[in-house]
């Protein structure tokens, strides 16, 4: 098993995605390389403490790339906007890969070098990741109807991904 870290704007868009990837064996939202020691919710909402709203996924390689993972990643968000995803605003909703080694951070700097120079992606080292509350996690599955998820998050799942898709997306 591999893990990797991503930071897409709002965790509960970015763990939706990614537990419908082939591979995928689970995706924890959380909080990473911030100032504060276990941050709240409350404590990163400020954006004073640096963290960014990141997911945890691990993967089985011999399913799912990192370098498809990258491809998933930077289709469902955009890489453009500077601590913004849509209305989301604030260093934690910053875009970012935080890599826990050199492949990861090589693969990472490769494939944004492929998509241009409007990239405003993050690329560090992982520092330290806090699990976030447990109402945040598995957010979208537990309340789908809700109007956030509807808006936001159900037409990232309607992205063209059917090659890296699970047979059974509702996990």
């Amino acid at each position: 098993m591999q893990t990797a870290y991503f930071a897409g704007g709002c965790f509960w868009c970015v763990e939706a995605v990614f537990q419908r990837i082939k591979g995928v064996s689970s995706v924890e939202s959380g909080y990473c390389n911030g100032l504060t020691q276990n941050p709240t919710y409350a404590d990163i909402c400020t954006g004073s403490s640096g963290h960014a709203e990141v997911v945890k996924i691990n993967f089985d390689e011999s399913q799912a790339s990192f370098e498809q993972l990258l491809v998933v990643f930077f289709a469902t968000h955009d890489a453009t906007t500077l601590n913004q995803q849509g209305n989301d605003r604030g260093t934690q909703y910053r875009s970012g890969v935080f890599y826990t080694n050199d492949a990861q951070k090589n693969l990472a700097n490769t494939y944004i070098q492929t998509l241009g120079d409007n990239i405003v992606t993050e690329v560090s080292v992982l520092d330290v990741f806090y699990p976030a509350e447990s109402y945040h996690q598995n957010y979208f599955n537990n309340n789908s109807n809700q109007p956030y998820c509807q808006l936001l998050i159900a037409p990232k799942l309607d992205k063209y991904f059917d090659q890296y898709m699970k047979e059974d997306n509702n996990e």
